[in-house]
C-alpha cells in the first residue's frame, strides 16, 4: 500500500508540474522582425536588444524608435559595445535621445546629479568599423564617476599590458568613450550638453597606440559640451586616430579647471592659451574634412604628426573666461603642411604662424551662417559643415486586434 501511495503522489506531482509549465511559458528575449531587424521602443531597454543582436549570427541591426531613453541603474555606461557586439548597428529611427540622467535613482547630493553613468555610450576593445551608431542624440552626462571597485566593469580584463585601465578610462568621455582596438563608425549623432570631470565632455578616444585604423565621425554635431581639461568636444589621447567628416562644433568649452587638475593630478597643458574643442595629443592621427568650428573656446590644438585639415571653417572660436593670458585661437597645429582649403578668422587665426596662406584664407570674411550653420557668403560653397537630411520615423507596427 505504501508503494502505491508513493507512486500516486509522484504521478500527481508530475502532472501538476506539467500544468504549471504550460501556464508559465519560458521567458523570451528580444526577437527580430520578418526583415531581421530588432526593435526597441520608448519604455523598453536598449541593451538586451544589442545583446540579442550580438548573439545572432545573421541579424545585426537594432532600430531604436523615437523617444527618450535613460539608465535603469547607476554604472560605468548606459549602452555598451564590447567585443561580442562587433558588427552590430544601432540606428535611431525618428528623434532618439539617450540621456545620462535618471532623477528617480540619482543621488541629489552628488555633484553629478542627475547623471548616473560615466559614459552614455561605450565602445570597448575589439570593435571594427562594421559597428555603427547612427542618428541619436547623447546628452546629460555630468561627471558621474564609477570605477571597477564601485560598479560592475564594462571592459573585460586586459589581454595586453597596453590596455590596463587608468584615470582617463574612468573620467574622460562624458557622452562617449572609445577604448583600445575600437574603430566604430559614428554617423549623424548629436553630442549636446555633456560634461566630464577631467577631459572630453563629448568623446574620448583612447586607442593606446593601436591606431592603424580610425574611429570615424561623420555628419555629427557637437554643441555645448564642457570639461575642465582638454578636448571639450573630442579628445584624441596619445596614440589614437580619428576621421572627422562634415561635423559641426559649436559652443564647446574646455580649460575651465586646468589649475585644479594640475594641483590634483600634476597634469598641465597649454597654460598660456588652453586647448581646443578638438585636442590631438602627440602620436595621434586625425583627418578633418569639411567641418565647421565656431563659438568654441579655441578651435583645434594638435600636437600630432602631419595631420589633415581640409576644406573646413574656423570662425571666431573666441569663447573664454579670460583665465588664459595668451588669448583664444583658431588653430594651434604642430605640423601645418596638410592644412589646405580652410577659411579661418579669429582673435588669433594661426597660433604658430605655420599655416600656408597660399592654400588657405587666414582673414576670411564673415561666413553669414544661417540657423543651421550653413554659410551663405561667397567663397564658402564647397567648405564647411552641411546638415544631413533627418530620418523620418515610420509608424509603430500595430499588434493583433482584440475581439
Amino acid at each position: 500500500m505504501m508503494i502505491v501511495r508513493l507512486v500516486l503522489a509522484m504521478t500527481l506531482l508530475a502532472w501538476f508540474a506539467g500544468c504549471r509549465s504550460q501556464e508559465v511559458p519560458p521567458t523570451v528575449g528580444p526577437q527580430p522582425d520578418e526583415a531581421g531587424v530588432y526593435h526597441v521602443y520608448e519604455g523598453e531597454s536598449i541593451q538586451p536588444a544589442l545583446d540579442a543582436a550580438a548573439a545572432d549570427e545573421n541579424h545585426k541591426v537594432v532600430h531604436v524608435h523615437g523617444g527618450t531613453y535613460r539608465p535603469l541603474q547607476p554604472g560605468q555606461a548606459f549602452v555598451r559595445f564590447n567585443r561580442q557586439h562587433d558588427g552590430v548597428q544601432l540606428v535611431g529611427v525618428g528623434e532618439v535621445i539617450l540621456d545620462a540622467g535618471q532623477i528617480a535613482i540619482a543621488n541629489s547630493e552628488d555633484p553629478a546629479f542627475p547623471a548616473v553613468v560615466s559614459h552614455i555610450v561605450y565602445f570597448g576593445d575589439g570593435i571594427s568599423s562594421q559597428t555603427v551608431l547612427r542618428n541619436v542624440t547623447l546628452t546629460g552626462a555630468n561627471g558621474f564617476i564609477a570605477d571597477d571597485v564601485t560598479h560592475p566593469a564594462i571592459e573585460p580584463p586586459p589581454t595586453t599590458p597596453e590596455l590596463e585601465k587608468g584615470l582617463f578610462f574612468f573620467r574622460d568621455g562624458g557622452a562617449m568613450k572609445i577604448f583600445g582596438r575600437s574603430y566604430p563608425v559614428i554617423e549623424g549623432v548629436t553630442f549636446r550638453d555633456n560634461f566630464s570631470t577631467l577631459c572630453a565632455g563629448g568623446v574620448s578616444v583612447e586607442h593606446r597606440g593601436f591606431h592603424s585604423q580610425s574611429a570615424t565621425f561623420r555628419d555629427c554635431v557637437f554643441i555645448n559640451n564642457r570639461c575642465p581639461g582638454t578636448g571639450s568636444a573630442i579628445d584624441l589621447l596619445g596614440g589614437s586616430a580619428a576621421e572627422i567628416e562634415n561635423c559641426l562644433f559649436v559652443g564647446n568649452i574646455a580649460n575651465t579647471g586646468m589649475d585644479q587638475i594640475a594641483a590634483e593630478f600634476g597634469l598641465r597643458y597649454n597654460p598660456q592659451h588652453g586647448c581646443g574643442a578638438l585636442t590631438v595629443f602627440p602620436e595621434s592621427k586625425v583627418r578633418v574634412r569639411r567641418c565647421t568650428f565656431t563659438g568654441n573656446w579655441n578651435g583645434v590644438d594638435d600636437k600630432g604628426p602631419d595631420n589633415y585639415y581640409l576644406d573646413s571653417i574656423f570662425w571666431q572660436n573666441t569663447a573664454s573666461d579670460h583665465s588664459r593670458p595668451g588669448g583664444a585661437y583658431e588653430l594651434d597645429v604642430a605640423s601645418a603642411r596638410n592644412v589646405k582649403g580652410c577659411l579661418i578668422r579669429g582673435n588669433i587665426s594661426d597660433l604658430r604662424k605655420t599655416i600656408d596662406p597660399a592654400v588657405n584664407v587666414l582673414e576670411a570674411r564673415d561666413p553669414r551662417f544661417d540657423e543651421n550653420y550653413v554659410p551663405h557668403a561667397s567663397g564658402y560653397r564647397d567648405v564647411g559643415y552641411r546638415p544631413r537630411e533627418p530620418r523620418q520615423a515610420p509608424p509603430r507596427p500595430k499588434g493583433p486586434e482584440l475581439p
